[in-house]
């Protein structure tokens, strides 16, 4: 039995040969399917903009030094950022694939160019992998961060796809909720804490790795980052036990009521927000595919009048541009200029 096997084994999420959500809940559709096979079929006209989407050159920013506040941040599109925190350099869920599939030729495929390449990002501290959907986790991506020998911080079970990639198992630290990876130095940290979602990556291999929350912290600053999950009352303990957070990432997009146990959209995001303890909510997991049935700039036109109404502090950068949320603009409904209906 490898080392892998055993600490899955010993996974209190892990009951009966697979993962679980603390609340039991699943995948599963709720609901009569009959109007989302209507929905799929016929309603597909505004899921992708009208138009070509805006995207920054973020290089000339990140040439230059961080100021003081320490904290800045890219959005590249889906849920993959760049966070440049007190000196260190974090690539969360990195898809550079043209498509969010397991083949090149058909699936998801992206709204927008990537506005950096790898080859362009700074040099990297560690990777972050929330699970392994390949929305998250993209093979031709992680095949090429795996030249780079960079440590990749991930879910319980998650290494065994890793390894298959080609990344050096030596750099690979699979933690289960509520374990903790610190890098050398003691600068920078990593803590996994519960979600609830699911994971698999085709038809016999469900839920038999783990999916996790995640608490970035530096002696200075604390992030929290969802991944992929569906409301739970465990983000009040997150909130309370971690917090507070300079800056909430919360997926936002690919979200349905049939499948609202398992994604957030805007107005669970909203809500799990006000739980978490957190400055600034930085909606991410929308704007870059077509992975549900809703108008692509849906969930961030309805957290856009959620946070207008609630006086939340929401950040709405454009691709490719870093920002400093402590130096937060206002926030930009900028995708009304591409939608495909009246905002």
């Amino acid at each position: 039995m490898t080392l892998r096997l055993e600490r899955i084994k010993a996974s209190a999420q892990f009951r009966a040969g697979s993962f679980r959500n603390t609340s039991g809940k699943g995948p599963g559709l709720k609901g009569n399917p009959l109007p989302i096979m209507s929905e799929f079929f016929f309603g597909g006209g505004a899921r992708r903009p009208r138009g070509v989407l805006p995207v920054s050159d973020p290089l000339p920013t990140w040439g230059t030094s961080v100021p003081d506040a320490g904290l800045r941040i890219t959005w590249l599109g889906h849920s993959t950022m760049l966070i440049e925190v007190d000196g260190q350099h974090i690539l969360t869920d990195p898809v550079f694939g043209e498509r969010a599939s397991p083949v090149s030729f058909s699936g998801p495929k992206r709204f927008h160019p990537v506005p950096a390449t790898i080859d362009q990002l700074p040099p990297l501290d560690a990777v972050l992998l929330s699970h392994d959907h390949f929305d998250h986790l993209c093979a031709p991506s992680m095949k090429q961060l795996a030249r780079l020998h960079v440590p990749i911080i991930t879910s319980l079970g998650v290494g065994a796809h890793l390894e298959q990639m080609g990344v050096d198992p030596a750099v690979i630290f699979e933690l289960d909720w509520q374990e903790q990876h610190t890098m050398p130095g003691g600068r920078l940290a990593f803590r996994a804490t519960p979600a609830q979602h699911f994971s698999g990556r085709g038809l016999l291999d469900r839920n038999r790795t783990l999916w996790s929350s995640w608490v970035i912290t530096t002696d200075r600053h604390r992030q929290f980052f969802s991944g992929d999950t569906g409301f739970t009352d465990e983000f009040s303990t997150i909130g309370e036990q971690y917090g507070p957070f300079d800056v909430v990432m919360l997926e936002i997009g690919a979200f349905h009521p049939a499948w609202g146990d398992i994604h957030l959209g805007p107005e669970n995001a909203h809500r799990a927000f006000q739980l978490l303890n957190g400055k600034a909510l930085l909606p991410v997991h929308w704007g870059t595919f077509d992975l549900a049935l809703h108008p692509w700039d849906e969930p961030a036109e309805q957290l856009f009048e959620l946070a207008r109404k609630s006086d939340t502090t929401l950040l709405t950068p454009t691709l490719g541009k870093p920002f400093m949320p402590i130096q937060h603009e206002a926030p930009n409904p900028w995708w009304r200029t591409l939608s495909r209906r009246e905002p």
